[in-house]
């Protein structure tokens, strides 16, 4: 029961990213191949934790594409510290129901990301939305999804002194 419960938080991470159930984006290998002419515009978002000490912010606030186009967008995180600093983000579509549809070909947020005292990095998100979002009944009226992120301390930060 032990290992079940210690378990049940990754398997879950995972079953989310397949499916993306509970606004959690798919991720995939290959970008889109199929274009439908319906427009979206993708809401960037970013956080941060309070203990972590840095300054995270997307390079653009909105990006307009057609469903099944592949987007390119930034973020910029800096070390606002005097110590090296490991952060991991975590991350969420909403609606909920766009989850299933939104698919990050490549993330930042796929590991973990090291920033030095004062060191200032671009970070890349490749996505797409996947066409059957045209399909979805639900989602008729939707013109806007949001991409938020929030960046925490990577808890498992050997000190570096």
């Amino acid at each position: 029961m032990l290992a079940l419960a210690f378990a049940s938080v990754p398997l879950y991470r995972v079953f989310c990213q397949k499916t993306g159930f509970g606004g959690t984006p798919k991720i995939t290998r290959d970008g889109s191949t199929k274009v439908v002419n319906r427009e979206i515009t993708v809401r960037f978002i970013a956080n941060t934790h309070r203990d972590l000490p840095w300054t995270f912010t997307p390079l653009q606030h909105t990006v307009r594409l057609k469903i099944g186009e592949n987007g390119l967008a930034f973020y910029r995180a800096k070390n606002n510290s005097d110590k090296p600093v490991v952060g991991m983000a975590t991350y969420n579509v909403s609606p909920d129901a766009a989850g299933q549809y939104f698919n990050k070909v490549f993330c930042f947020c796929f590991e973990q990301q090291k920033l030095d005292p004062g060191e200032t990095m671009e970070m890349p998100v490749q996505f797409f939305l996947d066409p059957d979002f045209a399909k979805d009944p639900i989602l008729k009226d939707v013109n806007e999804i949001t991409l938020s992120y929030t960046f925490f301390v990577f808890k498992n930060n050997k000190k570096t002194n």
